[in-house]
């Protein structure tokens, strides 16, 4: 399930549930699928940055597209705040992914995690790109979900991957069309 914490009264909140719906779909980790991600080295649960649960690193939990995600719609402020407390760096972003890789013990669900978006900086970004919003928001929700699914863009083939599949998600979303200028998902 798809959670949408709408704090900006963003009125294309579908858009965004589609989004994620089809990343999952198109991008889905399952079962064994962790190998070609980056190991941390002296971290052996962290793949690319993100913490993997126990259960998914041993294969008991194969994610699906009955994973539940949070996407929170927020503001510059918060997410400046959170980059400045979870990843030391002091300035805004457009969307950060917070990984949870949690079962749910009572629906056997897999929790992924929280990705927070801003809308006022994605409205700054698409204006900037002459791309609509709904187009800008769709594309970082995309981006999160791809975070929180383990991949990553700090090495040159790890960028090469996960915008191959950022690629391949706009595309069956219909937003081929999308100018993604390098600098505003970094």
């Amino acid at each position: 399930m798809i959670f949408i914490d709408n704090q900006q009264d963003y009125l294309e909140s579908a858009l965004l549930e589609r989004a994620a719906r089809l990343t999952l779909e198109t991008s889905t980790l399952r079962r064994g699928e962790l190998g070609h991600l980056r190991r941390t080295p002296h971290r052996p649960d962290v793949l690319s940055g993100v913490l993997v649960s126990e259960s998914i690193r041993r294969g008991d939990a194969a994610l699906s597209t009955n994973s539940d995600i949070t996407i929170v719609l927020t503001d510059d402020a918060h997410l400046h705040e959170l980059n400045r407390d979870y990843l030391g760096v002091d300035a805004p972003t457009d969307v950060l992914s917070f990984p949870a890789s949690e079962l749910d013990p009572e629906t056997g669900s897999t929790y992924l995690g929280d990705i927070l978006i801003s809308i006022p900086r994605a409205a700054q970004q698409a204006q900037a790109a002459g791309h609509p919003i709904e187009a800008e928001v769709q594309l970082l929700v995309v981006h999160g979900v791809l975070h929180l699914l383990g991949y990553d863009h700090a090495e040159a083939d790890e960028k090469a991957r996960m915008w191959a599949e950022q690629s391949k998600v706009l595309e069956r979303l219909g937003l081929v069309y999308i100018n993604i200028q390098d600098t505003q998902v970094e």
